[in-house]
């Protein structure tokens, strides 16, 4: 099941985003030494976590977080609009309906295939949404060592600009076209994994 968060929670509020917050610190902080806020000493959260952020969250029967994903509205902030809009040749892809994915984090406690079916039902889901919502394409910004999986997925992808050395990696920033063929896309490509798609309950998951 890949769970639906419409806006961001407290820390305290809500153990589901509390356990993806966790896991982001320990993927973007601790392994990839990413300079990021970090809130009461374990939890990666940053200024676009806020009210206009959904989330996609696939949790494990005890709440335990296995993998999510962040979209922000390219209407308003987001990273590459205005952190990063160097990455784009051209104006930085802007629209009601146009979303940025930013934040996808895999559990470190999965095993490998474990990793590749959560990524792919994210994926699947995160097309899924889309198609319900009227999002006609995604953005992202994504370094070498996603760029290659963010296109084996099987979509259409196209990039906005020339990949720019940042750190100790190449990165650049991809235009991701949804249509009603994109699942099948998906489909084709080995990576679609349907889930089912739920709103969370916003009283649920509380810790005591």
């Amino acid at each position: 099941m890949i769970q639906i968060f419409q806006g961001a929670r407290a820390p305290g509020a809500n153990a589901i985003l509390d356990a993806m917050h966790r896991d982001r610190k320990h993927v973007f902080v601790d392994l990839l030494k990413w300079d990021v806020p970090v809130v009461h000493g374990c939890f990666e959260i940053d200024q676009f976590d806020d009210d206009r952020a959904i989330y996609l969250v696939a949790a494990d029967a005890n709440g335990g977080h296995r993998g999510s994903i962040r979209f922000l509205p390219t209407d308003g902030p987001h990273i590459l609009g205005t952190i990063f809009p160097d990455l784009c040749d051209e104006a930085v892809p802007r629209s009601p309906n146009i979303y940025e994915i930013s934040r996808g984090c895999l559990s470190m406690r999965l095993r490998a295939p474990e990793r590749l079916v959560v990524r792919n039902a994210l994926t699947t889901a995160a097309v899924e949404f889309a198609l319900l919502h009227d999002i006609q394409a995604f953005t992202c910004i994504a370094d070498s060592g996603w760029l290659s999986q963010v296109l084996a997925l099987g979509w259409d992808c196209w990039p906005l600009g020339l990949p720019r050395k940042m750190g100790r990696s190449l990165t650049g920033a991809l235009r991701i076209d949804i249509t009603p063929e994109t699942p099948h896309l998906l489909r084709d490509a080995g990576t679609y994994v349907s889930a089912p798609l739920v709103m969370a309950d916003p009283r649920a998951a509380v810790p005591a």
